[in-house]
């Protein structure tokens, strides 16, 4: 059986910042000589909206492997992308607020263009642009990405199997759990039964919502931006749908409001969607 690990050609491992992506990059460093073969890059897509924890665990993953992770952010310019680093990441969620501004409307469940464009497209563009493929079609599927065995749902929405390695290995939440817990430094985010509830965008709109108000309850500070950036596409969207996150929930500011009245307003067993971001 060949190793599905091993890199054979241009190749992006995408990188979300959570246990299990870098579990996969590891893995992937280990079936490659402890390196990155040339037409290999490791990305990491920063929206603005990631928990300090989550940057400095990319920082350190690049500093213990010994292993350059590039930077990306969204722009809305000419290249489509910035390059940027730990110290000049943003931090307030800039890139997010940018393709806001452009669309003129905010994403939803059904249009999803903040992954699309803050992560998918904008790694994509920067791969093109490193002469990795011809066009932007070809530039994404070129991506690894941190799927694992136990994730069908997620699994079954990617037709090209060798991009999610986890996937063919067998790799499980419990598999990548021992892994960290020998490691001499963790991601520094709360992990509950294997899904680190504050990871990737901080209270994105496809977690659960029981799960979004105990963030914000827990730190409400978490509401600010997406207080913000609802109240900014009531100004801009020409259709009331798209000054919200989702019409199905109530508005972030609500949910602020009920999470400071500490009032249990969701079902705690509603299941998040699935979304390209990952663990």
């Amino acid at each position: 059986m060949s190793d599905p690990f091993k890199i054979d050609g241009p190749t992006c491992i995408s990188f979300s910042g959570g246990r299990t992506s870098a579990y996969m990059l590891w893995r992937v460093l280990q079936s490659n000589g402890g390196t990155l073969p040339a037409e290999a890059h490791v990305c990491f897509a920063n929206t603005g909206l990631e928990e300090e924890e989550t940057l400095r665990f990319v920082r350190d993953c690049g500093n213990a492997w010994h292993v350059p992770i590039t930077w990306v952010e969204y722009r809305n310019n000419e290249q489509g992308y910035a390059i940027v680093d730990f110290e000049s990441a943003s931090r307030n969620g800039e890139p997010f607020e940018a393709i806001i501004k452009k669309r003129n409307y905010l994403p939803n469940p059904v249009t999803r263009f903040c992954t699309v464009e803050l992560k998918i497209r904008a790694m994509a563009r920067l791969l093109k642009n490193l002469g990795m493929g011809d066009t932007m079609a070809e530039c994404e599927n070129m991506s690894w990405i941190g799927i694992r065995a136990d994730e069908p749902r997620r699994a079954a929405k990617i037709p090209d199997k060798a991009r999610i390695p986890l996937w063919a290995a067998g790799v499980s939440v419990g598999d990548v759990g021992a892994f960290w817990d020998a490691q001499p430094f963790q991601l520094e985010l709360p992990s509950h039964n294997g899904r680190t509830t504050a990871g990737n965008c901080s209270l994105c709109f496809l977690k659960p919502a029981a799960q979004i108000a105990s963030l914000i309850a827990e730190k409400p500070a978490r509401a600010t931006w997406w207080i913000k950036a609802e109240s900014l596409a009531l100004a801009l969207a020409s259709k009331p749908s798209g000054a919200v996150f989702r019409s199905d929930r109530p508005s972030y500011a609500s949910m602020a409001a009920f999470a400071r009245e500490q009032v249990d307003m969701f079902d705690r067993d509603e299941e998040g969607a699935a979304c390209f971001c990952g663990d």
